[in-house]
């Protein structure tokens, strides 16, 4: 599940559930239409919220820097858990997006 907020030219999606193959599609679609929308500086995916992350989680992410790239914009990861953010550290996100 996904709620987004649009504020001061930044987007902030707070995830939350499991993201993996059945649940991360619907995400992307949400992300994916709120950044066409409003074309944010930067977009705040907020993992507070995600108890379970497989593969499809670093997809997600992948796919929305490949979105904001090409309109100058950022995205920044928060408030995930350790485990997550070292995933995310070992896939080499690190060196495309922000891990708070």
């Amino acid at each position: 599940m996904v709620r987004i907020e649009s504020k001061n030219e930044n987007l902030y999606a707070y995830l939350s559930g499991e993201i993996d193959h059945a649940s991360s599609q619907s995400m992307r679609e949400e992300i994916d239409f709120e950044v066409e929308k409003y074309h944010p500086q930067k977009l705040y995916l907020d993992f507070k919220g995600v108890t379970f992350m497989d593969s499809s989680g670093i997809g997600l992410v992948m796919g929305r820097y490949k979105q904001m790239e090409p309109i100058g914009g950022e995205v920044h990861v928060v408030n995930t858990s350790s485990h997550i953010k070292k995933v995310m550290s070992l896939s080499g996100l690190d060196r495309l997006v922000t891990l708070e």
